[in-house]
């Protein structure tokens, strides 16, 4: 099985690169669409699946609420709902940081010159020069402030990834292939049956911190475990036994999760 997630910044002609492998690999890619309909099928609403646009919080929107974490521990469920197949194409969201870890997903970032990408939203969008070169700066700023403020990381930090291909040198027929190649080397290990499991905790984990996120309970670092399917166990400090008692109500609307221990 192949699990691969691919970065790239706008401009590169990395969506006809993403369906060309998934084909040839006979996997899904999880594109924007493919990772909302993910969501809503998790049981989210599509006010809570706004967190998969790739930019920063405003300054004011930091300030007065919790939304921008609630969005992104929203957003992390949806990535390892869907790493928890353990294969397809996972396009962004940071996908190449959140399965570092589990070292069995091949992580490829697909870049090129910003002025080769500006030709190409040109002949894609009929845009002027000018605002082709805007649109790649201003994307690109934001997808450098969305990486710095959700993992503290540069998305092109080199380290992040296994491939970096430019397709303006190769094309995207032969960037496909060297993927493909590259997945189905027999180095590449697959996802154990351990390393699934464990991405399917985080998912259920990142789903229940938002839901006690969206509550109103007064809390000071709460902890969520899943020490076995279908159990959580909260712990940390609340301000009154009532909400200690809410939060059993709140963690259970989760889906799957049929036990919860307080402590």
């Amino acid at each position: 099985m192949s699990l691969i997630t691919l970065t790239h910044p706008v401009g590169c002609n990395a969506t006809e690169i993403a369906r060309r492998v998934a084909d040839r690999l006979n996997v899904n890619v999880y594109d924007d669409t493919r990772l909302k309909l993910e969501g809503l099928r998790m049981g989210l609403t599509t006010d809570h699946l706004k967190g998969l646009q790739e930019q920063p919080p405003g300054w004011y929107e930091r300030l007065v609420n919790d939304t921008p974490g609630v969005h992104l521990k929203i957003m992390e469920s949806v990535i390892y709902e869907a790493a928890r197949q353990g294969e397809g194409v996972i396009v962004g969201h940071g996908s190449q940081v959140l399965l570092h870890e589990f070292n069995c997903a091949l992580h490829v970032l697909i870049t090129g010159e910003p002025e080769s990408r500006a030709r190409n939203l040109m002949a894609e969008m009929n845009l002027h020069h000018e605002a082709a070169r805007d649109l790649v700066r201003k994307s690109d700023n934001r997808k450098r402030g969305y990486f710095r403020y959700n993992f503290h990381k540069d998305w092109d930090d080199p380290t992040l990834y296994d491939l970096c291909i430019n397709p303006e040198k190769v094309g995207a027929e032969r960037a496909a292939d060297l993927i493909v190649e590259m997945a189905r080397s027999p180095a590449l290990q697959g996802c154990s049956a351990n390393a699934i499991a464990a991405i399917e905790r985080l998912a259920q984990t990142r789903r229940i911190e938002a839901s006690l996120m969206e509550t109103d309970i007064r809390q000071v670092g709460l902890r969520v475990d899943i020490p076995k399917k279908g159990q959580a166990h909260i712990s940390g400090v609340v301000f009154n036994r009532r909400d200690r008692d809410r939060i059993p109500e709140v963690v259970k609307k989760v889906p799957g999760v049929d036990r919860v221990e307080v402590d």
